[in-house]
């Protein structure tokens, strides 16, 4: 295949991934061994993650007329893509986590959702939490004022009523306060009860 063929190739070839990336990144890898790379490629794949080395020229080509093009003034020096397609942090996040035991991985630059950062801008978008544990965090923050609330409710169901009321320690403020309005309207109708009760005796 000639040259040129080769070239448009791999810019048709990048153009096809970022027709369906949600983010790039770019990273320096140089300097990484054989069995760093292997270890970083194999999770960023897990997370559906393309990690490949191309030349700044192809990438340059290849981001023209695109939402990544404002890429094009970061690509010097050595250039690995990390295209992210599910979660738009992926790539920054599984970079950033393998730092510690690969300290030569650099971050360059990045478009993420549209947007773009600089080294540091991708470092802190890498502390951003996956969207499965932000779902996940925001259901345990519903799930835990409604248990609050079935814990109290179950706990008036089985007090004794000529026992005096114990405050509600565990309950969240909202639901504390919508417990003692039930307890009011109970004491309230306390009395009714027993007068009805009484006049009741005295037909009798």
């Amino acid at each position: 295949m000639p040259k040129t063929d080769k070239k448009v190739q791999v810019v048709q070839e990048i153009k096809e991934k970022l027709d369906k990336a949600s983010s790039i990144v770019l990273v320096n890898a140089r300097g990484l061994t054989v069995e760093q790379d292997t270890i970083l490629r194999r999770k960023l794949r897990e997370e559906n993650i393309d990690y490949k080395v191309y030349k700044n020229t192809m990438i340059r080509f290849a981001v023209e007329g695109t939402d990544f093009a404002e890429i094009v003034p970061h690509l010097e020096g050595p250039t690995t893509l990390a295209i992210s397609y599910d979660d738009a942090t992926a790539a920054a996040r599984v970079i950033s986590g393998q730092l510690k035991a690969m300290p030569v991985l650099e971050f360059k630059a990045g478009i993420i959702e549209n947007t773009l950062y600089d080294a540091k801008g991708v470092a802190a978008i890498a502390n951003i939490p996956s969207r499965e544990e932000l779902l996940g965090r925001l259901l345990g923050s519903f799930k835990s004022p409604i248990a609050s609330f079935a814990r109290v409710i179950n706990a008036i169901a089985e007090k004794d009523p000529n026992e005096a009321a114990a405050p509600v320690a565990e309950a969240p403020a909202e639901v504390a306060e919508e417990v003692a309005v039930v307890e009011a309207v109970a004491e309230e109708a306390a009395p009714e009860n027993n007068e009805t009760e009484t006049e009741n005796k005295e037909e009798e």
